[in-house]
């Protein structure tokens, strides 16, 4: 048998070779291989392998039997060795191909399940705009890292007031991370958007604006936080004499981010606090109560940096918070967030307390399921009508009898 070399050959048939080896990679069963666009050299080359009495047309296809058969005699190789040695390894694109639809099902599925998605069920929307995106220059490590940091930045909103590149270093350790035009930024003002539901902004004012709202780079002294009933809290401290006099005055206080920064921790703080999203209900049950109002923390919408700070310094000194807000799309996305982002416990806020109190109002606006009642998104859409949180203010201070 000859011994197995390539070297007389001819080059001329580097055609057959590229066209057997990129038919080979398709992991199929290869029967014939088209070479197509010969010269005449080419075609001279291969009539000649085959002894053929007549040259083959400028395309022309191989049997790959014949071919082994041919190869065999002359190298003790076969067409697959031949071209392997000539041209590379044969890769199985079709394997390839399934290994890497494979692993882009895996990271979206990844992000699907990722806790921070799961507790806000309306990020599925980012989600999926994300994965319609596609990957980053087709690798899915890259991408994988990027929105790795893109759910550590969304986990610590809405953040503590923090200037963005101080925030961008504390999140992601790189204080530039955030800037306009990097990939991260866009990634996380994406989910921003989807989170308030409003649109991309469309200049610098309504980034800025969208930043604020996460707590990034809010003023410390127009970033406050409405308060009731805690009058025990920091009692040593600034914060704490000016929260004593409030409660035992029986009147609000309006707490800065800037007071609260006078404040590493709470020594001593109510076992149960509960919050709500309306001013409004906090002032009815300061008229109720006065000086005996139980603790109570308003966000006033979406919660600033100012509630944040309070609700985190609570939270870490033992706290149990219960939420209730709006039984609107809003509404159910500031519940789900502030239960993600602090450990509150949904109050009053299920099927069947909305069913109850259910009748004429607004609508609901665009509304996204919550991880702590499956049913109740479905109710809301079909009814359609929303429950303001003023409306089952009796209720709600019904359970804040001392």
């Amino acid at each position: 048998m000859p011994q197995a070399s390539v070297g007389a050959l001819s080059p001329d048939l580097m055609p057959l070779w590229r066209a057997l080896h990129h038919r080979l990679g398709s992991g199929r069963a290869v029967a014939s291989v088209k070479v197509p666009g010969m010269t005449s050299q080419q075609r001279t080359a291969l009539a000649d392998l085959f002894g053929m009495a007549v040259l083959p047309e400028e395309s022309h296809t191989v049997n790959c039997r014949q071919l082994d058969a041919v190869l065999v005699e002359l190298t003790g190789l076969t067409g697959r060795e031949v071209a392997e040695q000539i041209v590379g390894p044969i890769e199985d694109r079709s394997a390839a191909r399934a290994a890497r639809a494979s692993d882009r099902q895996a990271l979206w599925a990844w992000l699907r399940a990722h806790p921070v998605v799961a507790a806000q069920p309306v990020l599925a929307g980012w989600v999926a705009a994300s994965e319609r995106a596609g990957l980053i220059e087709q690798s899915v490590e890259r991408t994988r890292e990027l929105l790795e940091k893109a759910v550590r930045v969304l986990r610590a909103i809405p953040a503590q007031g923090q200037p963005l590149p101080i925030f961008a270093d504390e999140t992601v350790g790189d204080p530039h991370a955030l800037d306009e035009g990097t990939r991260l930024q866009g990634v996380v003002i994406r989910a921003l958007s989807v989170i308030h539901d409003c649109p991309l902004p469309a200049d610098a004012g309504e980034l800025r604006r969208l930043w604020v709202s996460a707590g990034v780079a809010d003023d410390e002294l127009s970033s406050t936080v409405l308060v009731a009933g805690l009058g025990g809290l920091d009692p040593d401290g600034v914060l704490g004499k000016m929260l004593r006099v409030c409660a035992d005055g029986g009147v609000a206080a309006s707490v800065t981010l800037q007071q609260l920064r006078t404040v590493e921790s709470f020594g001593s703080v109510p076992s149960v606090v509960h919050v709500v999203e309306n001013p409004s209900v906090l002032a009815v049950a300061v008229r109720r109560f006065e000086s005996h109002c139980p603790p109570l923390v308003c966000t006033a919408g979406w919660p600033n940096s100012a509630g944040i700070r309070l609700l985190d310094l609570l939270s870490r000194a033992g706290t149990r918070m219960k939420y209730h807000g709006d039984f609107d799309g809003e509404g159910l996305r500031i519940a789900a967030h502030l239960v993600a982002r602090v450990g509150a416990q949904p109050w009053r806020m299920g099927s069947s307390d909305y069913l109850a109190a259910v009748s004429d109002g607004p609508g609901v606006g665009r509304v996204t399921g919550v991880p702590w009642d499956s049913a109740l998104a479905g109710h809301l859409g079909r009814i359609g009508v929303s429950v303001p949180e003023e409306r089952v203010v009796e209720i709600l201070l019904a359970d804040l009898v001392p």
